[in-house]
């Protein structure tokens, strides 16, 4: 598994051990808008595989965008590569830091082409729902898979260059295995959120950190009113567990939920988790919001994946937020 030191990943790693798989991790270990979160990272997979009697496991540290000869020497005798490594940094990395999405052009296609080489039978690509366009993302509407490139509106036609670079990375999925006869599976992830999201970039982490902060006025970026479908990393695992299965032609499927939280909602649940409330919200108009209303229609995924979202947001956020309390007991 590329990307297996991350959020999601390291949840993939933990059921799949679960389910018995033999796994294998790679990842480059830090997060461009947190570099010294690689220890946390590390020591995160080693307690994961040690709750599973592994004494010594599979943990290699590459470059992915430089090792692909690496990495397809350690692809060698496991039967499914689960992609998850990407260059992300929340919602101001999308839309200010084109230049680094556009790595994950080479990164994807080093290891689409690493697998294939090394003699895998499944390949799973995390996508996102960044590959839509804006245009759609309105409030009452929930995305198709259709409705990626649908509306001709040429680079708007995606969320900046990291939606791209996933359209693109989906691409090779497919045409890997119309090509090269490799089965591969692709599921769009929307807004996940849970435990084991150590960067605090995404909304509901920060959220949550700057209410155990106390945050007096509570910093809420936008206008509050944006809306998100937001998913529990728990079924985002489920869902791309049960595509590496049942799916081998490379359709993309979306994994989400076509109900909506406006943020500043969002927050009103984090407080009453927290078990404290700011006296003020500050919203800060000159950050970026995003997509307006952004939601899933996930109609395939229960049609070929038997498959939808379990936990409801106030039940993922409370685990969520007893997850970032143990962190500060820790610390």
């Amino acid at each position: 598994m590329t990307g297996g030191g991350g959020f999601i990943g390291s949840a993939l790693v933990d059921r799949l051990l679960d389910l018995g798989a033999d796994v294998g991790v790679v990842d480059k270990l830090f997060l461009p808008t947190q570099p010294n979160i690689a220890k946390q990272k590390i020591d995160r997979l080693w307690r994961i595989f040690t709750k599973h009697g592994i004494v010594v496991p599979s943990i290699q540290t590459l470059d992915l965008l430089t090792q692909k000869q690496d990495f397809e020497k350690l692809a060698k005798g496991f039967d499914t590569v689960f992609h998850l490594s990407a260059i992300f940094g929340g919602r101001e990395f999308v839309n200010t830091r084109q230049v680094d999405s556009a790595k994950m052009l080479a990164i994807d296609q080093n290891v689409i082409d690493a697998s294939y080489n090394a003699g895998v039978e499944a390949f799973h690509y995390a996508s996102s729902a960044c590959v839509y366009p804006d245009s759609l993302q309105v409030a009452g509407y929930a995305l198709k898979e259709e409705d990626a490139l649908s509306t001709g509106e040429g680079f708007r036609g995606a969320d900046n260059l990291y939606g791209w670079a996933k359209l693109m990375g989906e691409l090779q999925c497919k045409v890997y295995h119309e090509e090269k006869g490799l089965k591969t599976s692709v599921c769009r992830y929307l807004t996940v959120y849970g435990p084991g999201e150590f960067d605090n970039s995404h909304a509901i982490s920060a959220l949550i950190e700057k209410a155990l902060d106390q945050q007096d006025p509570f910093e809420i970026w936008g206008d509050g009113q944006q809306e998100r479908g937001f998913t529990y990393v728990d079924d985002i695992v489920n869902g791309s567990i049960l595509a590496s299965e049942k799916i081998t032609v490379g359709i993309p499927i979306n994994l989400g939920t076509d109900e909506r939280y406006t943020i500043d909602r969002t927050a009103e649940i984090i407080f009453r988790v927290v078990g404290w409330k700011s006296t003020l919200i500050a919203h800060l108009r000159d950050k970026p919001e995003g997509p307006r209303s952004r939601a899933l229609n996930i109609s395939r995924a229960r049609w070929l994946l038997d498959w939808e979202p379990k936990v409801e947001l106030p039940e993922g956020i409370a685990k969520t937020v007893e997850w970032h309390k143990s962190l500060r007991v820790i610390a």
